[in-house]
Order: structure tokens, then C-alpha cells, then sequence
């Protein structure tokens, strides 16, 4: 079926029908003929009987162009003028022939079949019921004497395979309406998908940014404004912390340049794995206002999948970016502990802390928590805050691992 949910012309199934259809009207047609011929071949009549013949195979051929057996559906209104010029005519040749020679009757099988495809059911049964009554009284003709079995027999094959056409029939338009409804669906699924997989690229894209260069253009901004605070008093240390944010500058227009190619954090981007990018990225957010420490608790010696240290790598960025801007610290720690089925981060400051019961922990500046939050979810991963005022802050982000099979 085609995507309308109907039947192409090129179906092999009711190709077949059409030919069984067609050769059976040949068959029937050209026996009655010539058992016409063998018994009547003195009879006047004749030449008027091979003609109505011929005539019946000529608007037969044209009656099956015009509303050819594989059309995909039976028609559910009147056919076109030109249909019924050419379907009158042939049932009238029809009833002719029969008239004059009651063998004729069993053409009415397959002209039958063109009725149920040219006309709406309801139109078609009535025809088919006047067919099948002319035939049924040709026969009762030709055997010269009443017997139930011509009458009984021939309608009841009728109506059954009128009927079981007809259900089938029925069965096929629910078919395609069902077909319809799934092409539908799959194509709003389609849509959702798509609109779903724009807002999760957009919330990536956000996070990354958060976690990238918003983060470092702040480095910069606070280390330039610290700078020039002490420009006069210190230069030496005013130099210090320009050159700081050079490096940072550095380090973020290679974030910028990997990012534009989607490409993995540039502290993993050498291949040294988790804990050295660790140790990177404490080396550079330490300076003379906070120290950043890294302790790693391996207990399987396996790397962590790509995923995973990424994901781990952009969280210990943002926390370390919030413990900067809010916690007022002087040290904080990054502690990788590596289990069999799980990997845990726990971000450790002894900044001011704060209240988690007067400020829930969604209750944050930007993108830190959520973003943190956003990338534990995409792994399956839980973060837990603990805090108080006056006693620092630690956060652990814990990601489970698949277990090898």
C-alpha cells in the first residue's frame, strides 16, 4: 500500500483477480458461443447471436478500462455518465444474448464483478439481484421445466460470494483508515521527536556554554578586576593575575574552537583521561585567592567511558564556578572516587556555606545547579548538596556504570 494507505495499482494480488475475472469472461463467453454454433448452426438467429457476442466483448473491454478490477477501493458514489453509457449497454447485450440463447446466463459471473466495481454497493446488489433472477429464469428456460436447484442453487451462490466480496471489501477500507491513522501518527511521533530533540540540543547547548566560556569570560572579569585593584599597591601581582586570565583567555578559545566542533572538553581532548583533566583544571583555577586540590580514589583501574568523564569534567567546572562567585572559599577539593558500578565527584569548599532549608538548592543564580542537574539526569546520575552556614559546601555528583557481560 502506498502512503494514502491504498492499493497500488501494480498489486500483485488484484492483478491476479483481474486476469481469473477477465479469462473467465472469455472462457464463458466463447463456450456459449460455440455450444450456440454446435446446436444452432441452422438456427436464423445466429449471425444476430455472434454479433451481440462480439458486441458484449468489445463494451466488456471498454467497461474494464474505464473502471479497471484493480482500482484500489469500490466506489462509494455514482460513477462518471461515460461509465454507465458503457455498463447499460452491456448488461442490456447481456440479457439480449441470454434472451436468445439462455447458456449466456453464466457470463454473468464475471460481469458481476464489474457491477460490484462500477457501482456504489447499494446500486450494485440491486443490479447483481436483477442479474441473477434474468439468469436463474434463462435456465429454468433452457431446462424446459421448474427444478429448485436451478433456483435455489445459483442464488445462493451469489448472495455468498457477493457478501464475502463485499466484507473483504469492507475489511480493506478499514485496513487503509487504519494505515492512515498509523502514517499520521508516526508523523506527528516524527514532529514530537523532532521538536523534543531541538529543546534537548538547545538545554546541551546552554549547558555547554554555561559550563565553558560563561564560566571563563567570569575567571577573566574577576581576575581583570582584582588586577586593577592592586595595580598601584602590587604590580607584580596585578601582573599575576592578568597573565591568569591570558591563560584562561587561552584555554576558552580552544573550549570555543572544540565546541564549534562538537568535540569532546579540551582537558580530554589529549587522551590523558579524567584525573589528569582533573588536576588541569585545578591548576588553573588555582590562585592566590582560592586553591583547588584533587585527590583520586580508583578502585578498578578501568577508564571511565567518554560520556561519563565528560559529563564529570563539566560538573566540576560549574561547581568550581559557583565556589568562586558565591562561597567566598579559600580551598576547595575535587575527589574522583571510581567504583565498580558507579563513578562519584564530591566538590568540597570551606567557603560560608549557606541554609539548604532558607534556599533550596534549585534556587541558584544561572545555570550551575541546573545545568549540573541536567547532565546527571542524561546518565541516570543523582546530586546531592550538603551545606550550612558558616561550614562550606560539598557537592557530590554520582553517575552509575553499566557492568560489563
Amino acid at each position: 500500500m502506498d502512503a494514502r494507505g491504498q492499493l497500488p495499482t501494480g498489486d500483485p494480488d488484484a492483478g491476479r483477480l483481474a486476469y481469473v475475472v477477465h479469462a473467465t469472461f472469455v472462457v464463458l463467453l466463447a463456450a456459449a458461443t460455440v455450444r450456440f454454433v454446435q446446436r444452432h448452426g441452422s438456427n436464423a438467429n445466429l449471425p444476430a447471436v455472434i454479433v451481440l457476442a462480439l458486441l458484449l466483448a468489445v463494451l466488456y473491454v471498454a467497461i474494464s478500462r474505464l473502471r479497471p478490477l484493480t482500482a484500489p477501493q469500490l466506489p462509494v458514489s455514482w460513477p462518471p455518465a461515460g461509465h454507465l453509457a458503457v455498463l447499460v449497454p452491456l448488461v442490456a447485450v447481456w440479457a439480449a444474448l441470454v434472451s436468445q440463447a439462455p447458456s449466456f446466463a453464466w457470463v454473468a459471473v464475471p460481469l458481476i464483478y464489474v457491477t460490484l466495481h462500477t457501482l456504489p454497493l447499494s446500486a450494485a446488489f440491486a443490479l447483481i439481484a436483477v442479474l441473477t433472477l434474468f439468469a436463474i429464469t434463462a435456465q429454468l428456460t433452457l431446462a424446459g421445466r421448474f427444478d429448485l436447484d436451478l433456483v435455489v442453487g445459483p442464488a445462493a451462490v451469489v448472495a455468498f460470494a457477493t457478501a464475502v466480496f463485499a466484507r473483504l471489501q469492507r475489511l480493506a477500507v478499514r485496513q487503509r483508515s487504519l494505515i492512515d491513522d498509523l502514517i499520521r501518527t508516526r508523523r506527528e511521533l516524527a514532529a514530537t521527536e523532532r521538536r523534543a530533540g531541538v529543546l534537548t540540543e538547545r538545554q546541551r547547548l546552554s549547558m555547554e556554554i554555561h559550563d565553558t566560556l560563561a564560566q571563563g569570560l567570569s575567571s577573566q572579569r574577576m581576575l581583570l578586576q582584582a588586577a586593577t585593584r592592586v595595580w598601584d599597591a602590587d604590580p607584580v601581582k596585578a601582573h599575576g593575575h592578568i597573565r591568569t586570565a591570558a591563560t584562561i583567555a587561552d584555554h576558552n578559545l580552544a573550549e570555543a574552537r572544540r565546541f564549534v566542533h562538537d568535540l569532546a572538553p579540551a582537558d580530554l581532548a589529549e587522551g590523558s583521561g579524567l584525573p589528569e583533566a582533573l588536576r588541569t583544571l585545578a591548576s588553573r583555577e588555582s590562585d592566590a585567592a582560592l586553591t583547588v586540590r584533587v585527590h583520586i580514589d580508583d578502585h578498578t583501574g578501568v577508564p571511565l567511558p567518554d560520556r561519563v568523564q565528560s559529563a564529570l569534567l563539566r560538573i566540576a567546572q560549574g561547581a568550581l564556578a559557583n565556589v568562586r562567585e558565591h562561597a567566598q572559599a579559600t580551598t576547595a577539593t575535587l575527589t574522583l572516587t571510581t567504583l565498580e558500578d558507579e563513578a562519584v565527584l564530591d566538590v568540597a569548599d570551606d567557603g560560608r556555606g549557606f541554609d539548604r532549608a532558607a534556599r533550596p538548592s534549585t534556587a541558584v543564580r544561572g545555570h550551575g545547579i541546573p545545568a549540573i542537574n541536567a547532565r546527571l539526569r542524561q546518565l541516570g546520575g543523582t546530586l546531592t548538596i550538603d551545606s550550612a552556614p558558616g561550614e562550606g559546601t560539598v557537592l557530590t555528583a554520582a553517575i552509575p556504570l553499566e557492568q560489563p557481560q
